[in-house]
């Protein structure tokens, strides 16, 4: 029997990819635990979409609570620290926090995250945080790269082909806020 493993996932364009490779191995259950992700219609937008997505290839899905409170008030102070600063690991803290205590009272072999797909995302600052939170929690982290050998790339291609929503920032206000400077920024030169 394949070991059990528990997925963080924050939506589906970041998850297709990592779901195909971890199946493999693994028999998979998706934990989508995202308060970080605003504005509220924005989760909601990408929760179904990977919900429904782990329905069709016959996975387990569960969500964790929506606490944007709790996650404004952890990372007050840092709303101006850029893509992979402080904020984020302080955001990884949190998020991946609950999935590895998750892994831990569920009797899980192991427990990942799909975030280190992503290209705004430092893989060592993710890997870091996770393997504290697995020796807290008593609970295997299984660390990965999933840019690597395309991943991203490839990953891109097939939510394409899935008809995916892909969304322009990573999901927190501040990202927002970034990425809405980065394309005024783009508007004004021309």
């Amino acid at each position: 029997m394949k070991p059990k493993l528990l997925l963080h996932s924050c939506c589906a364009p970041c998850s297709i990819y990592v779901l195909k490779e971890l199946a493999k191995n693994y028999q998979l259950s998706i934990f989508f635990y995202d308060p970080n992700i605003h504005p509220r219609l924005e989760y909601i937008k990408r929760r179904d979409e990977m919900k429904t997505y782990a329905k069709k290839i016959g996975l387990s899905f569960e969500e964790g609570e929506y606490d944007s409170k709790k996650w404004f008030v952890k990372t007050a102070g840092l709303e101006n620290e850029p893509e992979k600063g402080k904020r984020c690991e302080v955001c990884f803290d949190i998020r991946l926090g609950e999935t590895a205590k998750k892994a831990s009272k569920e009797k899980y072999d192991l427990w990942t995250t799909v975030m280190s797909i992503s290209p705004h995302k430092d893989v060592g600052q993710i890997n870091c945080v996770a393997n504290k939170l697995a020796d807290k929690y008593k609970v295997k982290f299984l660390e990965a790269n999933w840019k690597k050998n395309n991943g991203f790339k490839i990953g891109s291609q097939m939510g394409k082909e899935e008809g995916f929503y892909r969304q322009d920032y990573c999901g927190c206000v501040y990202s927002k806020l970034a990425r809405e400077k980065i394309i005024q920024a783009r508007k004004n030169e021309d």
